[in-house]
């Protein structure tokens, strides 16, 4: 990679989903990018061209820009022949509700260590999810007393979050609704500006503040997010047990209110992921820890965890009984692998624990639940040879092949028209008005599942 005086260089250290993504995204906007990383085979596939991890357009994307981008196992190598370091490791959650350092520690120690041979300005950048206070109190003093240099002087410091979700990193990387900037002093403001000014293909607002600040607002963005699609299963529930009523139309229109917006608003299944439950906890707990009422924040957690039994309650209501059952959607967004407190992944289990026959069907996911669920359910390949054999079919995803699902693609059983609930009501108008299908958009009418309206019983 040869360099002019008016290039950049960025080094991402950790090229997981997160790191891999955002070093081939800021390749592809013509950045110089290091990527460095512990697992050899990682650094391969990326040098050779090929994505470490499985993330929709990544290949193509490392493929074409080869010549800005290549890995090592180095930070010396890294930090001394790039700008800015961007760490991207993992954060788990902790026994406590918080977010644990260790994987911080470590990159951070080594960054240091790199920093102390650097005779010129390097600007360190934290995107790693913590808790308020974790950066001034741990990581900066880690760099300074490591390299032997002082953080605003020979090096700056950002916590730089991303806003990103998985099976569409890339995108949300590169088109951000805005830029999260905790900065520990002007001059690494302006530098991580600068990267991002570049990168970004939408012009976004720069939100720039301290850095305790930023570290709040990023578990407050996900937090309130969980808030409202919690609001939003509560009217599905609701309107499931009204005659006429329908999520959808109330919540379209509350969506045209700017003090709401409509965007998370879709009454649906609970949120799940390897973000969204745990940031929620977290706040919950440093609520907690400064003395505040954690009340709300707990209350969603609670609430979406009782919204997935609700959907199983629904799901049993429909089944008689030595019931096939067909999940459609086992990962937690369309798209991933990823199983992590997935509403589909999570139903399935129930099923299979009360004895049910069950089939499941994910585009992408059904290799990785093997590893989980092993022998006790039926892996269909194909969409429409999943749903053709169930007496129950349960759309937990709204992806686009469920989508194109129609009527010929079921069958009845023994007797039996197959019912199927439509979490997102995404085939009504495939399947809303077929003879051979019992269709029940979950969130429209208590007549769907034949069950008797509760204003109805108090009026009579």
């Amino acid at each position: 990679m040869n360099r002019t005086e008016h290039e950049l260089t960025v080094s991402v250290v950790g090229l997981g989903k997160l790191g891999a993504c955002t070093a081939a995204a800021l390749a592809s906007r013509g950045l110089n990018v290091i990527g460095v990383d512990v697992n050899e085979r990682t650094i391969d596939l990326i040098n050779g061209g090929h994505t470490p991890v499985d993330e929709d357009g990544l290949e193509e994307l490392i493929r074409d820009n080869q010549s800005r981008l290549r890995a090592t196992a180095s930070y010396l190598d890294a930090v001394l022949h790039s700008d800015i370091t961007l760490i991207l490791v993992p954060t788990p959650s902790n026994a406590v509700g918080g977010f644990a350092l260790d994987h911080v520690r470590v990159a951070a120690t080594k960054v240091a260590q790199a920093l102390a041979r650097k005779p010129t300005y390097h600007l360190v950048v934290l995107v790693s999810t913590v808790l308020p206070g974790a950066s001034e109190s741990g990581v900066i003093p880690l760099l300074e007393r490591l390299s032997g240099k002082r953080c605003g002087e020979a090096f700056g410091f950002c916590y730089g979050p991303e806003f990103i979700a998985l099976g569409s990193v890339v995108h949300d990387f590169l088109n951000p609704d805005f830029v999260l900037i905790g900065e520990y002093d002007q001059r690494s403001g302006d530098l991580l500006s600068e990267m991002y000014r570049r990168c970004c293909q939408n012009a976004p607002p720069i939100m720039r503040m301290n850095v305790v600040n930023a570290e709040i607002t990023k578990i407050s963005v996900n937090t309130y997010v969980t808030t409202k699609i919690s609001f939003a299963n509560m009217l599905t529930q609701i309107c499931s047990q009204l005659p006429g009523a329908n999520v959808d139309t109330v919540t379209h229109a509350m969506g045209h209110d700017r003090r709401i917006g409509r965007r998370y608003l879709t009454g649906a299944v609970s949120y799940g992921g390897p973000c969204f439950p745990r940031d929620n906890v977290a706040l919950a707990y440093l609520a907690r820890t400064v003395g505040a009422n954690a009340g709300l924040a707990e209350a969603t957690h609670d609430y979406n965890a009782a919204h997935r039994q609700w959907l199983l309650e629904r799901v049993n209501a429909l089944a008689p009984p030595y019931a096939s059952i067909a999940v459609v959607g086992l990962a937690y967004h369309p798209g991933t692998t990823v199983l992590e407190q997935a509403t589909g992944m999570w139903l399935t289990q129930q099923l299979v624990a009360q004895g049910h026959r069950v089939a499941v069907y994910d585009e992408h996911a059904l290799d990785s639940a093997k590893q989980t669920l092993g022998d006790a359910v039926t892996y269909v390949p194909s969409l429409p040879d999943c749903v053709r054999s169930a007496d129950v079919v349960v759309l937990v995803s709204a992806g686009d092949d469920v989508k194109a699902l129609h009527a010929g693609d079921f069958e009845q059983r023994n007797g039996r028209t197959p019912s199927v609930l439509d979490c997102w009501r995404v085939c009504g108008d495939a399947l809303g008005s077929a003879r051979n299908v019992n269709y029940i958009p979950l969130g429209a009418g208590a007549d769907a599942l034949s069950l008797p309206s509760p204003i109805a019983e108090r009026a009579s």
